[in-house]
């Protein structure tokens, strides 16, 4: 809680995270950037949005698309300058909107000057800046660690001129930071401190949990080897340094944030990342990421999430799909078409479930963050072979964003140029141009759904509590003094009786397939349908 006893921004807030190279593209190149971007905030408002989080546009080789920075202090000339950074938050400041940028802790890339100095000799003075280990007497890698984007290879590439092999989690051109070293520790401080001078509100942290490793550099143990050592590692001293973190951040006026992406298995482990209130701000709870469309499934996620965090006083975040991962519509459509649909039926299946989980991401208690194009059910592109760029191959959900129904969808490209990668399927009908003409589709259940959770303080701040009602529904109470209100979502795909009869007639605030925005609750769920209900 802040001084005065209000909820800080962050957790009031609805999130929305902005992949810059698909966002939007001012100069017609083919690839989003912060003109791009900027030039769009007037639409990000009108539906809603309180807060951006903006995927990497720092200087890089792209090796990674930007999460292998050469310089965190500086634009990347793909998307724009800094002098374009800076309109950028002043104009969403001036809309109302927050702005927090990624921050890269665990890893720069191997073209960063640091890391060009640490190859230059075993003596450099930026040696030690970077994890290196003598071969073990076989000539093979240090430990067993696999790396994130291939599980075939080692977490370790060796450096001929200077006998060593380098330790990277992810990509051999993404080489970790050694932060037992105080020289790294104070130079990623400064990052921080670069930006919120700036001015930005705050940061997603990447792989933070990263920051802290054994140093003696153990083997897995045989049960977890072969998983990416990303997901396991998991050190005390990790802790020490995010508070570190937290004081910097927080010594800055105007609330300043940090949500980590803390990628383990456990979401007990995460929870532990929240410290006593002095680490993490938030931390990104990815279990629904996962989830299959059964209401037990997510019922689980929840109480999981609840029982981690309630206990520290740590506030929850909700996602349903990221740049990391297949739009959640995708997930459905997939299980749909396994379970021998019709491509049809799969379609308006996977859409009546996108905008029931619309519903239920916004209802939760905590932080929603909707990834670019959600608010349009867009599903995955087909990538052809040729034009896969992504080491981790998650190209499909990181396809542009369609903007209108021309034949380029908003991404006017020069001669000889195209978009970074293709389109998402039926971006003729599902773009935004379109979708805000019709009051009917998923963008406007978003906007109802954001100004509902904004007007309501029992689904921005109120309690939680599950409700037994039948099978198939996840059914839950937010209240707010004596404010109740009751959110039911049918997993099923057939209609389903609610009985309870402090239920019959309730006001119906908002239902996700439009068929009801006013009057009584009539008792039943339609098919993949969620309502929300004063009562």
């Amino acid at each position: 809680m802040t001084p005065d006893g209000a909820a800080p921004w962050w957790q009031e807030a609805v999130f929305y995270q902005i992949y810059p190279r698909s966002f939007a593209d001012s100069d017609g190149d083919g690839v989003g950037d912060l003109a791009g971007i900027r030039a769009h905030l007037a639409d990000l408002a009108w539906l809603g949005i309180d807060a951006l989080w903006i995927s990497p546009f720092f200087r890089s080789p792209m090796a990674d698309c930007g999460y292998d920075v050469s310089d965190y202090c500086d634009v990347d000339p793909l998307f724009g300058d800094l002098a374009e950074f800076d309109g950028l938050v002043a104009d969403a400041h001036a809309l109302g909107m927050r702005v927090v940028i990624d921050w890269v802790p665990n890893h720069t890339s191997d073209q960063h000057p640091w890391f060009l100095d640490a190859c230059s000799s075993p003596n450099s003075a930026h040696r030690d800046w970077y994890v290196w280990r003598d071969p073990n007497p076989d000539g093979t890698p240090p430990n067993n660690w696999v790396s994130a984007f291939d599980l075939d290879e080692p977490a370790w590439t060796f450096h001929e001129p200077t006998g060593q092999w380098y330790l990277h989690l992810f990509e051999p051109a993404q080489p970790d930071l050694d932060w037992d070293q105080p020289a790294v520790v104070e130079a990623m401080h400064d990052t921080l401190r670069f930006w919120l001078d700036r001015g930005v509100d705050g940061f997603r942290a990447d792989v933070v949990h990263g920051i802290g490793k054994d140093p003696r550099l153990p083997d897995d143990p045989p049960a977890v080897a072969g998983i990416p050592h990303c997901a396991l590692n998991d050190e005390p001293v990790t802790h020490e340094r995010l508070r570190a973190i937290r004081t910097l951040v927080d010594s800055y006026p105007g609330e300043r944030m940090m949500v980590g992406e803390v990628f383990l298995m456990s979401t007990e482990a995460v929870a532990t990342y929240y410290g006593e209130g002095d680490e993490l701000h938030l931390a990104f709870n990815f279990p629904p990421l996962f989830a299959p469309w059964l209401a037990d499934r997510w019922r689980a996620c929840i109480e999981d999430t609840t029982s981690a965090l309630d206990p520290r006083g740590a506030w929850p975040t909700w996602v349903l799909s990221n740049h990391d991962n297949p739009r959640h519509r995708t997930r459905y459509d997939r299980a749909a078409a396994r379970a021998g649909e019709d491509e049809a039926t799969t379609t308006r299946r996977s859409e009546a479930r996108a905008r029931a989980a619309a519903v239920l991401l916004l209802t939760l208690r905590g932080t929603p963050f909707i990834y670019q194009g959600d608010e349009l059910g867009l599903t995955d592109a087909d990538i052809p072979d040729d034009r896969r760029l992504d080491p981790g191959g998650r190209d499909g959900c990181r396809a542009p964003l369609p903007w209108d129904a021309t034949s380029d969808h908003g991404w006017t490209c020069g001669p000889g140029s195209r978009p970074w990668l293709p389109l998402p399927p039926e971006s003729s009908t599902r773009n935004r141009a379109v979708e805000e003409a019709d009051l009917t589709t998923i963008l406007h259940l978003y906007r109802r759904m954001i100004a509902l959770r904004g007007a309501v303080p029992a689904l921005s701040r109120g309690s939680f509590e599950f409700l037994d009602l039948a099978d198939g529904v996840l059914a839950y109470q937010r209240a707010h003094g004596d404010d109740v209100v009751t959110v039911l979502v049918n997993f099923e795909e057939r209609p389903v009786d609610i009985a309870m009869a402090s239920l019959a007639g309730a006001e119906v605030l908002l239902a996700s397939d439009g068929t009801a925005t006013t009057g009584g609750f009539s008792g039943v769920l339609g098919p993949d349908q969620a309502v929300v209900v004063r009562g």
